[in-house]
């Protein structure tokens, strides 16, 4: 029986993966320890160099390691994209049927893209399983079944990796992996599973009618495959064997239907019937013996049928005389698609399959996080800041009205106990001496984060300058991606960070200008409370007592201004602490919907926490609106009780300036530590920015390494072109010019002598000029030497009027050299109906002679 067909497997290379995914996890994630993941990049590494160590094993077992590949591809596709702009590793493929050809397309294909290195798995696994069913024992119905098994799922492989390949592969593919070669051996792997199908049931006696449903079917699906390999862009492309093995096939077994459907009618008793069966089963397998040459493998079956025609001829000659009838007259023979393509998995190849990233979350639900986060930010500041601008507006207000330390003042002598308090706090902190050295870190803080951005955008501007110098160098000979397609979104990120710079310049120059303007009661509030009574000025006192309505009543109000400012900061910390559970949701979307629908989950999860919170702000600023309002109304009352006098109103003025002075240095604290922690923050964002563009330079330089390296191989192989045609002087077939040389060498050697090739010179002419040359000698010669450069030098006893003495002629086997040099001269002269050697030296032998006989010639 006919032997089964294998796909080749793909050849690839190793590849470093550890450096590259560890870069990408340590600048991506960055809440993520790129240590903890080291044993599973270690793991994933391994796995792809067992992947190839294997696949050159015909066993289930070198499968589940390209399944296990394969699978921890797609798992990782959305955690670590592998792409020219994400992660750069440059898998390297070579073409299944490469024959060491330089044409036929490209043969090696290297692309930075991990679909690409999924495509090529999926052919090799497709691959690997015809393989594994060409090598089972098909002598046996388990290894019939074993192989039309794996030769239906190869069929689902090629079929599905047809209609993804030029979708995942974004250049021209090597000719394995076009559409039309994987169409084509999808089926071939359907007809060679029908096959193994037939093989079954006929061998296990199956009813003769099905037998000829199965054998007809497996004969159009043979024909289906011929007609797909021998589309003019693949023909050239199979192993010599391949088509006239499919060719041989697709008639035979359509032979074995007719004789299966034969012994049909020999059943039914239509004599006649079952030998026009038979007689074109036979033409069928000759047909097969005639198109599959050494390939055909059906010897048996053509010996059987030939036995089985000759005995029913012999029967109906005898016996039963029945009508041969015309076979188009008969029913068809029906069919049976038993093997079809399976349907290609969705769920992982292997059983045993665990994710090595599992802690890592996609891409996708890292960035839904991200940006959850980013509203979440944008909600707490936004609301923070409404509280804290009120609040600052509030005690702007109190401040102007020397409030509290105008209840506190009464007598006019003592400093303030709410001054007192404020001055604690302050020293508490640090004093100015703490703002001061805040304030003079930022601009280090800047400069470094300045520093490393610049770096980024000159690598980014440095790779595309060369990209563009060598893509104007090598026109479409430079054929990687553009620089510019895919530093993009690396100079999106630089230039958002350059706002963000710019804009934190500009809030530090607002917060320095406040600090000036406040600095010195900033600097009074952090010395003793005695160096502070000492620069207050005395008062005369107020005429207001402590048990007055107004004062009672203002001092009501300052406590509901307390109460508003504690109300605040619980509000605030409930902003900063609430808690969210965004993952599981997000995972659930991408795994029910394929995408996930950030923005409308973010808003409804954040309007239900963020929601109250809200309300409660906004009660807040009305209440701080309805008692600012009394406190200025009883304030005005509270003034009018007062004694005035002038040293009572310098008094209130650096009253006034204290309570602003704590105000303004609380807030500049919040400030500039929050400047001072944004920049530090930055910093490692910067970090990691600087580091993948750093990878990507380096990748990219490794890449055009490799590609000027062939660019350089392709240049040095190129001819310069053929070489000019000869003047018409030096063709041999022209008109030559005589000379007493030629002329003797022509009338003695007519008759007597071999004519020379024409590319060899016969006769020696000289210019007018009185150098020689070469009047026949192909241009260049092939000794060195060019029309109108000097002839060598003849040797000792050379005489060019001797017949017997043509220079350069090559001296004959058992002869001397003469001395003339040989090797520019590599053609030779017939001697006697066979080539004349070169030999340097004479061989043994022979005696020397100064110059060759005449009966050499003869």
């Amino acid at each position: 029986m006919a032997t089964f067909l294998a796909v080749p497997l793909k050849q690839t290379q190793e590849v470093e993966l550890i450096k590259p995914l560890r870069s990408f996890i340590q600048n991506t994630f960055s809440q993520v320890e790129p240590d903890d993941y080291n044993h599973a990049l270690n793991e994933f590494s391994k796995l792809r160099n067992l992947m190839i160590a294997k696949s050159v094993d015909k066993h289930e077992s070198a499968l589940e390691v390209l399944y296990r590949y394969y699978d921890q591809l797609c798992a990782i596709e959305n955690k670590l994209p592998i792409a020219e702009n994400q992660i750069r590793v440059n898998f390297k493929w070579r073409n299944a049927f490469d024959k060491e050809s330089l044409f036929g397309g490209k043969q090696i294909l290297g692309i930075a893209s991990g679909a690409y290195e999924k495509v090529c798995i999926l052919f090799n696994i497709a691959a690997l399983q015809s393989q594994i069913a060409e090598v089972q024992n098909h002598d046996s119905d388990e290894g019939l079944k074993t192989s039309a098994k794996y030769f239906q799922m190869a069929a689902g492989i090629f079929g599905h990796l047809k209609d993804i390949v030029l979708s995942h592969v974004q250049q021209e593919p090597t000719p394995d992996l076009s559409p039309d070669t994987l169409n084509a051996l999808s089926a071939l792997m359907v007809a060679q599973a029908q096959e193994a199908i037939y093989r079954k049931a006929a061998a296990d006696k199956m009813k003769e009618a099905m037998v000829a449903k199965i054998a007809h079917q497996c004969s159009e699906l043979f024909s289906d495959a011929m007609k797909l390999m021998q589309l003019a862009s693949l023909k050239d492309l199979w192993p010599k064997d391949w088509l006239p093995l499919v060719a041989c096939k697709q008639a035979a077994y359509h032979g074995m239907a007719e004789f299966y459907q034969g012994c049909v009618a020999q059943q039914h008793k239509t004599y006649g019937e079952q030998i026009a069966h038979f007689q074109k089963a036979n033409e069928l397998l000759t047909a097969a013996q005639s198109r599959g040459g050494a390939t055909f493998a059906f010897k048996n079956e053509q010996g059987r049928i030939q036995r089985e025609l000759q005995a029913a001829r012999k029967d109906n000659d005898f016996i039963y005389h029945d009508k041969i009838p015309d076979l188009k007259t008969l029913p068809a023979i029906g069919k049976a698609a038993i093997a079809k393509p399976t349907a290609f998995p969705t769920k992982p190849m292997s059983e045993k399959f665990t994710d090595l990233f599992e802690k890592l979350v996609p891409i996708p639900v890292y960035e839904a996080l991200s940006a959850f986060e980013n509203r979440k930010t944008q909600i707490v500041n936004t609301e923070i800041g409404r509280l804290r601008e009120q609040t600052q507006l509030m005690n702007s207000i109190l401040a102007s009205l020397n409030l509290p330390a105008a209840l506190e003042d009464l007598s006019g002598q003592k400093v303030p106990q709410s001054v007192i308090e404020k001055a604690q706090q302050i020293k508490d902190i640090g004093g100015i001496q703490f703002l001061n050295k805040l304030m003079n870190d930022l601009p280090e803080l800047l400069q470094r984060n300045r520093e490393i951005l610049n770096e980024c955008i000159k690598m980014v501007d440095d790779e595309a300058a060369s990209d563009i110098q060598l893509r104007e160098q090598f026109k479409e000979r430079w054929s990687r991606t553009p620089s510019d397609k895919l530093t993009q979104p690396m100079r999106d990120e630089s230039m958002k960070y350059k706002q963000i710079l710019d804009t934190a310049i500009n809030a530090d120059r607002i917060v320095q200008e406040k600090f000036q303007k406040h600095k010195q009661a900033i600097d009074l509030l952090s010395k003793s409370p005695g160096e502070i009574e000492k620069a207050l000025p005395s008062g005369g006192g107020a005429h207001a007592s402590e048990s007055s309505g107004v004062v009672q009543k203002l001092r009501k109000l300052m406590e509901e201004v307390e109460t508003i400012k504690a109300e605040r900061e619980v509000i605030e910390n409930e902003f900063k602490e609430a808690k969210f559970d965004m993952t599981s949701k997000f995972f659930s979307a991408l795994a029910s919907d394929g995408a996930i629908n950030e923005e409308m989950l973010s808003a409804s999860e954040l309007d239900r926490i963020y929601g109250p919170l809200r309300q409660q702000v906004n009660e807040s600023l009305q209440k701080q609106d309805s008692v600012m309002s009394q406190v200025q109304t009883t304030n005005m009352e509270f003034c009018q009780a007062k004694a005035s006098d002038q040293s009572g109103a310098q008094r209130e003025a650096m009253l006034k300036d204290l309570a602003a002075g704590f105000d303004m240095f609380m807030e500049l604290k919040n400030n500039l530590e929050e400047g001072t922690k944004f920049y530090n923050d930055l910093t490692p964002l910067l970090v990691r920015l600087q580091n993948k563009i750093s990878d990507f330079c380096f990748a990219r330089k490794t890449e055009k390494d490799e590609l000027m390296a062939d660019l350089q191989k392709s240049i040095a192989n190129q001819p310069t072109g053929p070489a000019p045609p000869p003047p018409s002087y030096q063709n041999p077939t022209g008109p030559k010019t005589s000379s007493p040389t030629s002329t003797t060498n022509t009338s003695s050697t007519t008759g007597s002598h071999p004519s020379a090739p024409p590319s060899q010179p016969t006769s020696q002419n000289y210019t007018g000029s009185g150098q020689p040359s070469w009047g026949n000698a192909p241009y260049p010669q092939a000794g060195g030497g060019y029309q109108g450069m000097p002839m060598p030098s003849m040797p000792s006893g050379f005489n060019p009027y001797n017949p017997y003495m043509q220079y350069p002629q090559q001296p004959q086997q058992g002869f001397p050299n003469q001395g003339y040099p040989q090797q520019g001269y590599p053609q030779q002269y017939p001697g006697q109906g066979y080539p004349q050697q070169q030999q340097q030296y004479p061989q043994q032998g022979y005696p020397q002679q100064q110059y060759p006989q005449q009966n050499q010639w003869r």
